[in-house]
């Protein structure tokens, strides 16, 4: 940066003084207008109100089923544990390592791909057939 490249900095616009004489063109009504709900003091209506007329959220058909006891679990195949440089897998370690984004509820161990070496796995669900995979190539899975 240079100084011939400075711009100034940005003018703060002034606060409107409402109310303070008709001569400050924002005197009596205060910009407010006319009577009405809007010109009083907490006028206003609420979001969605739409005069007294039903909604749109409550005129539209609700639909399906929100779970919140649902829990998301992280997928990591054993093509991404074949990634791993520790002999000791958890979920913190594949982190780490940048193999996974980020856990969420805890990790699922998938069968997609092949196992190339023996590792100690700790993760919150295996599939069958994953488990067995690492336990025979000598390895641990382990539920925690």
């Amino acid at each position: 940066m240079k100084i011939e490249e400075l711009k100034p900095a940005m003018k703060k616009a002034a606060s409107k003084r409402v109310g303070r004489g008709i001569g400050s063109g924002l005197g009596k009504t205060s910009g407010r207008g006319q009577k009405g709900q809007k010109a009083r003091t907490g006028g206003g209506v609420r979001r969605g109100f739409e005069g007294g007329q039903t909604p749109l959220y409550r005129r539209l058909p609700k639909r399906g089923f929100n779970n919140f006891n649902a829990k998301t679990y992280t997928e990591v195949t054993l093509t991404m544990l074949n990634k791993s440089k520790a002999t000791d897998v958890t979920a913190e370690t594949l982190l780490e390592e940048g193999i996974i984004g980020k856990v969420n509820d805890g990790i699922v161990v998938l069968a997609t791909g092949n196992l190339d070496k023996k590792l100690n796995v700790k993760a919150n669900r295996f599939t069958n057939t994953a488990k067995e995979k690492i336990e025979a190539l000598g390895g641990k899975a382990e539920v925690i």
